[in-house]
């Protein structure tokens, strides 16, 4: 399974910032084993299309599960698609937080990605609170079966699993914990897709960085990485792509 490496820029990235990308492109000048995504801020993805065009993909960071209407402030999938936008992040822990996000918000998101053309990357993931009661697999496996829509496919869903508790702390779960999550949510995605939950890609997100990106791909059942803070410097997310490997 090839794997997928994805930049989530969140609300950061100005004009002066697209120099990362065009570095970025630079360092790809060699095609990667795995698949490229960067997900800048919606204002900057016109822009980047042009760099970003033969060397990696462009993505939304959200979307209005509408295709337009009285929406003050939103975007839809459909808006994305047309600025340059080949995938969407539905269902971020941040949305989930800030933005009282549920399941069921989150899975019509989803189908709004697929019906504009768009992978979506279905966020999933357990507050501290959450994993310290030992419900850290009962709350995720809750909102794969409730985020996820059953028509979901290989080819136009991933799920990334991002521990709430290890996004932006410079913390991350210890390998055995990711491994028996990522076990436990191919178990759901079976369970919940059939044959499709054997082949979606499980992203893990949640302080991955240069240094422990080549231990984290390595594990079973990781098929990539959702990268915060450190997608922001091409240096820096190169070397997690380099990362990367054929599973």
């Amino acid at each position: 399974m090839r794997q997928l490496v994805a930049g989530n820029w969140k609300m950061n990235g100005l004009s002066a910032d697209l120099a990362e990308l065009e570095a970025l492109k630079q360092g790809l000048a060699t095609a990667p084993v795995c698949d490229v995504l960067v997900c800048p801020p919606a204002s900057l993805i016109t822009r980047a299309a042009g760099t970003a065009k033969g060397a990696f993909a462009l993505g939304g960071q959200d979307c209005h599960a509408q295709s337009g209407g009285a929406f003050t402030g939103d975007i839809s999938a459909e808006m994305l698609k047309d600025a340059g936008a080949s995938a969407v992040i539905v269902g971020h822990s941040e949305r989930r937080q800030y933005h009282g996000e549920r399941d069921a918000d989150v899975a019509a998101k989803a189908r709004a990605a697929w019906r504009a053309g768009l992978t979506a990357i279905i966020c999933i993931g357990e507050t501290e609170n959450e994993r310290d009661a030992g419900q850290a697999h009962h709350v995720c496996g809750g909102q794969l079966k409730g985020s996820v829509p059953a028509e979901a496919t290989a080819e136009n869903t991933a799920i990334a699993y991002e521990p709430v508790w290890a996004i932006g702390t410079g913390r991350t779960p210890s390998d055995d914990d990711i491994v028996a999550m990522h076990a436990h949510i191919r178990h759901c995605a079976v369970a919940h897709l059939g044959a499709v939950g054997e082949k979606v890609r499980i992203l893990y997100g949640g302080s991955v960085k240069p240094s422990n990106a080549k231990t984290i791909l390595s594990l079973d059942d990781v098929n990539g990485a959702l990268v915060g803070g450190a997608s922001l410097k091409a240096q820096d997310f190169l070397a997690i792509i380099a990362a990367s490997a054929v599973r």
